[in-house]
């Protein structure tokens, strides 16, 4: 995210990132099935922040004034029912998270001035996301709108047409309050159209693909949306669906030789976010999903050199992660292992998950200074620090 929130009337890290669906349940909509929002806590929240080291300085007026529950809920992002406005408003004004994540198929939280009331709920501006990618995952096609599926935009268009189309799509989303676009996929695959990745990639050569998801994230941000890449370390040849079960990827060497390549030079896609998939790579995750795995994102910020938010992939509705772990654990590992977002789009109570991470922090489990880091990319983002 840039610092497009300053501009927007206080008025967004799968699912977000989700497998294939039918027609109406797109993918990122899991949050679809619960009808139920998440519940104000009952925990007093902590008076005094956790003692820090020092931070971005420009961000240390905003961090001053938010308790250790408030720093930490600024690093969740809450999946929340588009038909139900009133619910998202007072889930932000009780909660003080700092993000939500449209699903499902109403689009009452997309129309009229309903988002300017949820920032209207906040007192630090709240990152809207959605997935609106092309093809078979889009959040806007009935307000605004169809794309093509990436496959499709490489094979029809130029990339300066796809860095257009996205920059238009990219006007619409922010005149509807949407901050975040959990896309472009930079995965790399050649397989059926109706794969887990499939016609989402576009193209199994990493060069182009690189090529065009790069377009499609400087049309967003030229439109003042953060584009967040997906699934690092790359999703395109795993074997299997992360909404299943943990998925394998080839081995990291391999990685680094094809499906990393969109990453090289990742400055260059401007003020972007990065998800982190639910992948278990040879080399480099030991067994553990990759959005979990402290060694994923010393990739990402050692090799690649990337400075921004890293997102976690929907940690509370797939099963890569859900067999293994509940909720709030899922989300206190995340963030121990290096994700400034944690991201579910379940939605359900989140007390319990601020719960076990003030917890965390009070002991030492969840370092102030880990806490910090984050919390200074995800305020630096949203435009709100000095």
């Amino acid at each position: 995210m840039n610092r497009l929130l300053l501009t927007i009337t206080l008025a967004s890290l799968l699912v977000a990132c989700s497998a294939p669906a039918e027609p109406g349940n797109e993918p990122g909509n899991e949050a679809d099935a619960s009808s139920t929002m998440p519940a104000p806590s009952t925990t007093a929240p902590t008076t005094t922040p956790p003692a820090t080291a020092a931070g971005d300085p420009s961000c240390e007026s905003v961090v001053a004034d938010l308790s250790t529950r408030e720093q930490l809920a600024q690093l969740v992002v809450v999946g929340v029912e588009g038909g139900d406005p009133t619910a998202t408003a007072a889930l932000v004004r009780d909660e003080r998270i700092g993000g939500i994540f449209i699903g499902g198929n109403e689009t009452a939280l997309l129309t009229g001035d309903a988002l300017d009331q949820v920032q209207q709920a906040a007192d630090v501006p709240v990152s809207v996301a959605v997935d609106d990618e092309g093809g078979r995952v889009q959040r806007l096609d009935m307000l605004d709108g169809d794309l093509p599926s990436a496959r499709e935009m490489a094979r029809t268009m130029t990339p300066e047409q796809v860095r257009a189309l996205a920059e238009k799509r990219g006007q619409q989303l922010r005149a509807r309050g949407v901050t975040v676009d959990y896309a472009p996929i930079l995965d790399v695959t050649e397989g059926p159209a109706d794969g887990v990745i499939g016609d989402r990639s576009f193209s199994g050569d990493p060069a182009v693909a690189r090529e065009y998801a790069l377009a499609f994230a400087n049309g967003l941000t030229g439109a003042g949306v953060q584009p967040v890449l997906k699934h690092f370390p790359g999703h395109g040849r795993a074997a299997g669906d992360s909404h299943a079960s943990l998925v394998r990827t080839p081995p990291l060497a391999e990685l680094r030789e094809h499906d990393l390549v969109p990453y090289d030079r990742i400055e260059e896609y401007g003020d972007a976010a990065v998800m982190i998939g639910h992948l278990d790579v040879p080399g480099l995750t030991g067994g553990e999903a990759a959005s979990l795995s402290p060694a994923t994102y010393r990739l990402l910020r050692e090799d690649f050199g990337f400075a921004g938010p890293a997102v976690t992939d929907d940690l509370g509705a797939m099963r890569a992660v859900t067999d293994r772990y509940p909720l709030p654990e899922a989300v206190l590992a995340a963030l121990r292992a290096g994700a400034d977002q944690a991201l579910w789009s379940s939605g359900g109570p989140v007390g319990p998950v601020l719960d076990r991470l003030e917890e965390a922090v009070a002991s030492g489990e969840l370092p102030a200074e880990r806490v910090r880091e984050s919390l200074d990319r995800v305020l630096l983002a949203k435009g709100v620090c000095d």
